[in-house]
């Protein structure tokens, strides 16, 4: 083969390789990525302090012992002190009650991973998302 039967060979491949397109390169799998499975919200009870308790049972201790008089009058005012501070007890704790979200992902490896956040989640199910910071947040993906 002549020299300019190589070049004009040479011209020819060249063209069809432009003609043929982009080449389509092989994308690694997204190791980050998945689809949401579920959100679900979890109603998780407070911590108490030990003050609903006092306060409540000082409360209940001083409208105890409003009632009655004599022995009467000290059973009202215990029984009321062990109420209020029940009471107290239980209203401080639904104060402090805090929701979580809950927010299932089958990732793209095929593994089920699950995720809690302090507040609702832009995620519904069947969203495709990727992990950000290590799941601390998730980003919606085309789908």
């Amino acid at each position: 083969m002549t020299r300019s039967a190589r070049h004009i060979a040479r011209f020819f491949i060249l063209i069809a390789g432009i003609a043929a397109g982009p080449v389509a390169l092989a994308q690694s799998p997204c190791t980050d990525c998945g689809v949401v499975t579920s959100v679900r919200v979890n109603e998780v009870k407070g911590s108490t302090s030990g003050v609903g308790a006092v306060a409540g049972g000082v409360l209940g201790g001083v409208l105890g012992h409003q009632i009655g008089s004599g022995r009467g009058n000290t059973v009202a005012t215990i029984a009321g002190a062990a109420g209020g501070a029940y009471v107290g007890n239980k209203v401080e704790q639904n104060k402090n009650t805090k929701s979580q979200w809950s927010v299932g992902i089958k990732m793209d490896s095929g593994q089920q991973r699950t995720f809690v956040y302090s507040s609702q989640p832009t995620v519904h199910e069947g969203d495709r998302v990727k992990l950000v910071d290590g799941g601390r947040r998730l980003a919606l993906l085309a789908q």
